[in-house]
């Protein structure tokens, strides 16, 4: 528990050094920002390596190294470049988006409990017969889906809001953007909870009809329609497609330049 208090506190630290080191334009106030940050994702995989989900522990070990190479990139420099500043604000955009929601009860519960309810009544209004037995349940001949986090799409909401955000476009555009990806991933985030619920409840594909709906169908649906949703913000955005490739740059070739 007191691991768990310190990471939290980690964390927050963290993503207020990225926020003040973009919008001052000190990298020096951003080196700990990675670095903690690179810290508390590190702390994240023994969690899930007690439940044998190697998947997230290797995700989120990768994430801590990046973070901490962010942070040596930036001490090799007198000053940063553009793209490092972007990514120090986007970083703190999107901690900033889905921590307050992942790390705060009332909220997390919220979130939860409001998708909850919108997936069932947009299932009822499609004559799908389900019912709500509690906040973050719903079930379908007898079988019940819970609905957790995850199930709401705020992780790929919060990255797109950092992405769009901090980039440097017209603002008309950046909000064009920002409702297109947001709106988009949430309504068919609810169309993706409806088929795992329906696809379970009634059996479409036999006995493992949960592991095939959930964990095959629905994470592919939702790559291919993360893809589409970056290509059309692209579109929109060209500018952040500019800065990422900017940035692939300076971490495939850093530029060392300061003692």
């Amino acid at each position: 528990m007191m691991l768990d208090w310190l990471a939290s506190y980690l964390l927050w630290i963290s993503l207020l050094f990225l926020l003040v080191s973009a919008l001052s334009r000190k990298s020096s106030i951003a080196i700990p920002g990675w670095a903690l940050l690179g810290l508390f994702w590190l702390y994240q995989p023994g969690r899930y390596l007690a439940s044998n989900d190697y998947l997230n522990a290797l995700l989120f070990t990768a994430a801590g190294l990046m973070c901490l190479y962010m942070a040596g990139m930036l001490a090799r420099r007198s000053s940063p470049s553009k793209a490092q500043l972007w990514a120090s604000y986007a970083a703190a955009v999107c901690g900033m988006v889905y921590f307050p929601f992942a790390e705060i009860e009332p909220l997390r519960e919220a979130l939860i409990g409001f998708t909850t309810l919108i997936t069932a009544h947009a299932l009822l209004a499609l004559s799908v017969p389900v019912s709500m037995p509690s906040w973050n349940m719903v079930t379908l001949n007898e079988r019940s889906v819970e609905i957790v986090l995850a199930c709401t799409a705020i992780e790929s909401i919060s990255l797109f809001a950092g992405l769009i955000i901090s980039v440097q476009a017209p603002r008309g555009r950046k909000a064009i953007a920002l409702a297109l990806s947001t709106l988009s991933i949430y309504i068919l985030n609810i169309v993706r909870n409806g088929f795992v619920i329906v696809a379970y409840g009634w059996s479409w594909f036999g006995s493992e009809s949960f592991e095939v709906a959930h964990n095959m169908i629905a994470k592919i649906g939702s790559a291919a329609t993360l893809l589409l949703i970056s290509y059309l913000i692209f579109l929109l955005l060209p500018e952040l497609l500019l800065i990422i490739d900017e940035l692939a740059g300076d971490i495939r070739h850093p530029r060392g330049d300061a003692a």
